[in-house]
């Protein structure tokens, strides 16, 4: 399957060659692919390409995928749904939050409009950095390098972990991230952000210079300043945005707050 990107602002218009395509597990879902992708565009409804596709497109890594996922806004889902459900596919809303899906026999494309834990809602802005691509014969959209970061940024759970995905596309598509946007994504969450910043460096020390320095200076600084303050009055556990099932029993049993709702106070 041939995919190709484009370049940043102006340039978004033009296509290039991707850096590697993924590889379908299952040949046989080739065909449903094609036809899901042609689907996409007689629909006229607007959708990024993302998931494994993008990450192979900026990286060059090549790897096997089941399926493929594509970004929508909350308000266009239902209508891809109802799109693909018109011409005889099966529906599933699996998530009413986040999460719907197209199937046709054993294969299956995601339509994922949020992320599962709610801080990642698909708006207007995913779409104006998109770059274009090629795919299945048709042109079509990708998410950016910078929503592609912010999409795997709270993906930690015990069976799936995102952050080599995130230093990959650092190390590869850092001049393409818009860091001021990336940040203003996380401005509640700064420490995820923090936390994948220095994962990066860890990783690749002889590749520190790919992080804005005022980036890592304002991450700091706010670390600084946090550290200056009293410890917060209600036990929170932020850890069920990572992961619901891995973080349960800090929120059923030890009395911790879950991202939303109330916990008891500290030292009760």
């Amino acid at each position: 399957m041939t995919v190709r990107t484009a370049g940043r602002g102006r340039d978004n218009d033009a296509l290039m060659k991707a850096k590697a395509f993924p590889q379908l597990i299952d040949p046989a879902a080739e065909p449903f692919v094609t036809e899901a992708v042609q689907e996409l565009v007689k629909s006229r409804i607007p959708f990024l390409v993302a998931g494994t596709y993008a990450v192979c497109a900026y990286t060059g890594i090549s790897r096997q995928t089941k399926d493929f996922d594509i970004f929508c806004k909350a308000g266009d889902y239902a209508r891809i749904l109802g799109h693909f459900k018109s011409k005889g596919y099966a529906v599933e809303v699996e998530d009413e939050r986040w999460l719907g899906k197209v199937l046709k026999g054993n294969h299956f494309f995601d339509v994922i409009f949020a992320s599962s834990n709610g801080t990642m809602p698909v708006g207007d802005d995913w779409f104006e950095d998109a770059r274009k691509v090629e795919m299945c014969g048709h042109t079509v959209r990708i998410v950016s390098p910078t929503e592609l970061v912010w999409s795997k940024c709270f993906v930690q759970l015990r069976h799936r972990y995102d952050g080599a995905d995130v230093a990959h596309v650092i190390l590869k598509a850092h001049d393409a991230i818009d860091w001021r946007k990336l940040l203003a994504y996380l401005e509640v969450h700064w420490e995820v952000l923090l936390i994948q910043i220095l994962n990066f460096r860890w990783i690749y020390p002889t590749e520190r210079d790919k992080i804005p320095r005022w980036l890592l200076e304002e991450l700091l600084d706010r670390l600084r300043a946090q550290q200056e303050l009293p410890l917060p009055q209600m036990k929170i556990c932020r850890g069920r945005m990572y992961s619901r099932v891995d973080f349960e029993i800090d929120v059923k049993e030890w009395g911790f707050a879950d991202v939303g709702g109330e916990g008891e106070l500290r030292g009760d």
